[in-house]
């Protein structure tokens, strides 16, 4: 299997610079840096040798083979098994807003496409598209007009995009805003293409767009009933 995968890396917020450095190793390039905070109680804190401290969450876009190649080193250099030293996993993307965002993302990675897949049981995705710094409003109203009912913003910082700016051949900013829309799945094409169309790559907003599969939710009946 070549799937493409979204890496999410939780760790402190002074260590995550080093798992950024970790994987330019490893050829991944580019992605978003979050900043966050712990939720656990004192007594779980203590049992897994972590500190209540704020935390950088590094989301990116990866290959299965890169994945593979990478495990071994997170448990040997990165010392990922260690309580404390932070988490990382992959999900498995449904579907990219574009071959442009594609190679942006996996730039340097080698991939082949194969036969897509769905999971049959997913009524829902989870719609991430990733923006220059205060063009959400711009996003979420593009995203509207392809069906979309609401969002969520994260605040971050853009990894690799001097870079970035190089390969597209068009500026972007470091200041990043991540935007979280669920959709009913077959809803999902339009939203995406829609914020393409008015707030992609080319643009001022310079959105970059993909999706994940949704298989449980709560609190979304109201939107199955529209």
């Amino acid at each position: 299997m070549n799937r493409v995968l979204m890496l999410v890396t939780i760790s402190s917020r002074k260590k995550i610079s080093e798992f950024v450095k970790f994987y330019k190793t490893h050829q991944v390039e580019t992605g978003t840096i979050s900043l966050g905070r712990g939720t656990a109680s004192s007594e779980v804190l203590d049992c897994l040798g972590m500190e209540d401290e704020e935390k950088g969450i590094f989301f990116s876009i990866i290959t299965e083979p890169i994945w593979q190649k990478m495990q071994k080193g997170l448990q040997k250099e990165m010392k990922i098994d260690i309580p404390g030293t932070g988490i990382a996993f992959t999900v498995p993307l449904s579907s990219i807003g574009g071959k442009r965002t594609l190679a942006f993302f996996l730039d340097g990675q080698e991939f082949e496409k194969e036969e897509e897949t769905e999971l049959k049981d997913a009524k829902h995705e989870l719609i991430i598209a990733i923006a220059n710094y205060g063009y959400t409003t711009k996003v979420m109203e593009a995203a509207r007009t392809g069906g979309a009912t609401g969002g969520t913003v994260l605040h971050g910082k853009g990894v690799g995009m001097k870079r970035a700016e190089q390969f597209l051949g068009v500026s972007l900013v470091s200041e990043k805003e991540v935007i979280f829309i669920v959709s009913k799945k077959e809803e999902k094409n339009a939203i995406m293409n829609a914020i393409m169309e008015k707030t992609g790559i080319g643009t001022k907003a310079g959105a970059i767009v993909f999706s994940l599969p949704v298989t449980e939710t709560a609190g979304l009946r109201l939107l199955e009933e529209l």
